[in-house]
């Protein structure tokens, strides 16, 4: 028993020296495995690293943000971007598939798209076998991908199908519902969603969003880490233009075009229509308007605007030169010599200096004479006679006005234009607005001075006229002219609105009462008539400019008008640019265009007749220039040497 005792003893001791043996042997090669790991780690931990990484595969997709809708004053849709996706094929993926989900993949995506052919697919598989990002198609609407999609998820009736050998990449495209609609107002975007023209390129950065990002790896298990951050949608554009009234604007431009025109942007005549309506109360937009326009979503498209003779020849850069013609906004970016429609603001600059009552009488004898040989005419050769400050307006005497730049002089006359907002950008919101050019008083002569009172030898833009003549009826508030009142994030809560700028007062409320006065004679009973809506108190003035040079005997003719007489909350402003007709000197086209828009947009604006109906004139008694005439129309030429 003791025998057994210390055999079982010694045989322990053994144990334990043998484990205590094994135990240091174990700790000895772990501690160099940690040591020499250490030692690697330092001197060589960088480059298994990316061989580690370069083992794992990686998945890096940028998401496009969707660019902000431009709506009209009530909502109504102008521009908006519409979601398509590029159909994406992975060969490395279904290279790696048994034989049978090849082939029913390959006869899934066929059959799905009959644009894509198999013999396609088996190429880019043979030639690029490890291809991951292969772009089969592009820009498809949803519809069109619809049908592969619902496949792919119906695992029971297609189970073969890879899912992951085809995807879609989303991006936005721009489109714009109603085509032509405010076409050089809103203007187009181009690749890279770069506002090109209009409010589109104004408020682009507004437009814009950011793009999100969804980034990971796929490990060798097969388990996909991601990211995702978010795109952030850009803000939608609230505009002042009301569409119906864009709409109506367009559409009597457009008639007029097709009356008095070939049908094209050239050739012999008629170079431009144009309107602006707006509230003089706030400077608000509601339409903005040349003829004729082009297609927001084909803008490159030139062929429907010029004849075939006009490009045949032509090289690239003539023909861009072309393209700029047609996309420019010719009531902002267009400079020209406005006539006798800025006549009001000569005699309210008189007023507002005191060098005019309005009881002043003029002698008209048909022209006034400079340096003893330069002629220049009234619109009346034979001459008005004895003429009233009213009256002159009525029948829109030049001579009566040049009498009038004697006493107003250089210096005032000059100061008023320059308060009146020429010679400097009104600072809407639209790009490429032009300043137009004045005569400063140093350089100004007697000539220059007499003609600048009557619209000519000076040149402005349409906006700038409207945002004068504005303030001469509202009582004297210049209002900086805006397209925009309000801007909205992408959930649609409004983050800005913009309100109306009151940037300086130009006359007195009883200047501007005083000349509303004689210009609501003007429609009534003066050379205005033909612009006039029966029932409705309104007042304006007509304009014949004669163009540059003056030897080739064109004009542009126009007419700008306010209703109703008492607190105007309308102003409309039609300019005609080289009428295609053999006699252009008549403002009755612009005032035919004005009275058709009116009649259209004052009921949808729920304005009421406040005057007496009248007995409506024959049919071949008014407008478009066929029938007889008032005095400012009769054909001549302002200047003679």
């Amino acid at each position: 028993m003791r025998r057994k005792r210390r055999t079982l003893k010694k045989f322990l001791k053994r144990m334990q020296k043998k484990l205590i043996i094994m135990f240091l042997f174990i700790t000895g090669i772990l501690t160099a495995l940690i040591g020499r790991l250490m030692y690697i780690e330092y001197t060589s931990g960088g480059r298994y690293e990316k061989i580690v990484l370069a083992q794992q595969v990686y998945d890096s997709r940028s998401i496009p943000y969707q660019r902000g809708d431009i709506v009209d004053s009530k909502g109504t849709v102008l521009a908006t971007s519409v979601d398509v996706y590029n159909v994406i094929f992975d060969c490395k993926v279904l290279k790696q598939q048994k034989n049978k989900v090849i082939k029913a993949t390959i006869a899934a995506i066929v059959s799905c798209f009959p644009e894509i052919k198999e013999e396609q697919l088996q190429r880019e598989m043979d030639e690029n076998p490890k291809g991951q990002y292969v772009v089969l198609l592009k820009k498809l609407p949803y519809e069109t991908i619809q049908p592969y999609v619902e496949m792919t998820e119906d695992t029971k009736k297609y189970p073969n199908i890879c899912k992951d050998a085809l995807w879609f990449e989303k991006e936005y495209v721009r489109s714009y519902p109603y085509h032509s609609l405010a076409a050089s107002l809103i203007g187009f975007v181009s690749g890279g969603n770069v506002g090109t023209l209009g409010l589109e390129k104004y408020y682009d950065s507004t437009l814009n969003g950011l793009n999100g990002r969804e980034y990971g790896y796929l490990n060798a298990d097969n388990n996909f880490e991601k990211t995702v951050k978010p795109a952030r949608d850009g803000s939608t554009i609230v505009s002042t233009i009301d569409m119906h009234i864009q709409r109506v604007v367009e559409e009597k431009l457009e008639k007029f075009n097709q009356e008095h025109t070939n049908g094209y942007i050239t050739g012999d005549g008629y170079q431009n229509a144009a309107a602006i309506v707006m509230n003089p109360q706030t400077g608000e937009i509601y339409a903005m308007a040349d003829s004729p326009g082009f297609d927001l979503n084909q803008p490159r498209e030139i062929e429907d605007y010029f004849t075939p003779e006009e490009l045949e020849g032509l090289s690239d850069k003539e023909k861009m030169n072309l393209l700029n013609r047609l996309w420019e906004n010719f009531c902002v970016t267009s400079v020209f010599e406005p006539g006798s429609t800025v006549k009001p603001l000569t005699v309210a600059c008189g007023m507002e200096k005191d060098l005019l009552s309005g009881n002043e009488t003029y002698l008209c004898d048909g022209k006034e004479t400079f340096a003893g040989d330069v002629d220049v005419h009234c619109v009346s050769r034979a001459g008005h006679g004895m003429e009233t400050v009213e009256k002159s307006l009525m029948d829109s005497c030049n001579d009566a006005l040049m009498q009038m730049s004697y006493v107003i002089g250089k210096d005032n006359f000059s100061a008023y234009q320059e308060i009146f907002g020429f010679g400097r950008k009104t600072g809407i919101d639209l790009p490429g607005e032009e300043a137009g050019l004045l005569y400063t008083p140093e350089r100004m002569s007697a000539l220059d001075l007499a003609t600048n009172s009557f619209g000519q030898n000076f040149n402005c833009t349409m906006i700038q006229v409207a945002a004068a003549f504005s303030s001469l009826v509202n009582g004297g508030e210049y209002y900086q002219p805006h397209v925009v009142k309000k801007i909205l994030d992408a959930k649609g809560n409004t983050v800005e609105t913009i309100k109306p700028v009151l940037l300086k007062e130009t006359v007195s409320k009883e200047t501007s009462e005083l000349i509303k006065t004689y210009m609501y004679r003007t429609v009534s009973e003066g050379t205005g008539t033909e612009a006039k809506v029966n029932g409705y108190s309104m007042g304006g003035k007509t304009g014949t400019a004669q163009k540059m040079p003056r030897d080739k005997k064109e004009y542009l003719v126009s007419f700008i008008g306010y209703l109703p007489q008492e607190d105007p909350q309308l102003v409309i402003y039609v300019v005609i640019d080289t009428p295609n007709v053999k006699e252009q000197a008549h403002s009755n086209y612009a005032q035919g265009v004005t009275k058709e828009i009116l009649e259209e947009i004052l009921p949808y604006l729920n304005f009421y007749p406040d005057e007496e109906l009248k007995p409506e004139p024959d049919e071949d008694g008014g407008g478009g220039g066929d029938g007889e005439q008032p005095a400012e129309e009769a054909p001549s030429d302002v200047f003679e040497e």
